[in-house]
């Protein structure tokens, strides 16, 4: 797991006292690869056959294989698939399941091509472990499996935080070690323990918030959307140490709540 890591400043630091170190956060890369990792709503744009030059949209199911390239199983009679095989240029949309403006998102740009012979080789692995109800569709003649070398990227982490990433960064980085158990910690966090939230805010922030959502958390630390008396903002909270699993995380907050009220 690489350990390179971006800082969070100003709304979104470790307090609202400039003298206080900014709050380690994983890198852009890191945080696309997650996104893509954990996956949500999915739209593939291509360039129209049809209507030459114009942009084309459709959602489109996806799965990446070992160097997070995006991998499609799709319809020779679908009208993206006609368009990447009349050119391959197109760029994969994924969104967080919430959809909201605030929510991360990526873009991924490449090149889709079929993938055939032996370069099949993981590529059916790696999608039917993603989709495994997608089994009956891989032996049906029309079906067959596109690979997106990816160009670029550019990932929105949210209000503020967003920014190219190159191809190289991008394959290189790996997912957050929280990212598949996330979800049920925001979850959780937000529906049983508002007020331990606030009260970590008061400490870490040095806000009086009268209400908090934790909106993402990694090994690093977490983010929350507070509001105040004067207005709404984002803050962001360290762990004292990174913290690999949901466990860890949990003992971590016990910890640090235990601390606020001592």
């Amino acid at each position: 797991m690489t350990d390179k890591s971006n800082t969070f400043h100003g709304s979104t630091g470790s307090s609202s006292s400039s003298d206080k170190p900014p709050v380690p956060a994983p890198s852009l890369a890191e945080r696309a690869r997650t996104l893509m990792h954990v996956g949500g709503t999915s739209s593939l744009a291509t360039v129209s056959h049809k209507h030459d030059g114009y942009p084309f949209c459709s959602m489109v199911p996806y799965a990446i294989d070992q160097s997070a390239s995006p991998i499609f199983l799709i319809s020779q009679m679908a009208t993206h698939t006609k368009n990447v095989r009349a050119c391959s240029r197109a760029t994969l949309l994924v969104t967080e399941a919430s959809g909201s403006l605030g929510g991360a998102r990526i873009s991924v740009m490449g090149e889709t091509t079929l993938v055939e012979g032996d370069a099949l080789n993981g590529i059916a692995e790696a999608y039917l472990a993603k989709h495994p109800e997608s089994k009956q569709w891989v032996d049906f003649a029309d079906f067959g499996f596109y690979r997106m070398a990816v160009k670029d990227v550019y990932f929105i982490g949210g209000f503020g935080s967003m920014g190219w990433v190159t191809a190289e960064e991008y394959t290189a980085a790996e997912p957050d070690p929280l990212a598949d158990s996330a979800k049920g910690i925001i979850e959780h966090m937000n529906d049983d323990h508002v007020d331990s939230m606030l009260l970590l805010i008061e400490k870490h922030l040095e806000l009086k918030a009268t209400t908090a959502r934790m909106t993402s958390v990694d090994r690093y630390g977490f983010n929350v959307r507070i509001t105040t008396d004067s207005r709404s903002r984002g803050g962001r909270i360290g762990f004292p140490q990174t913290t690999n699993t949901a466990d860890e995380v949990r003992q971590t907050l016990i910890k640090m709540l235990a601390s606020a009220r001592g």
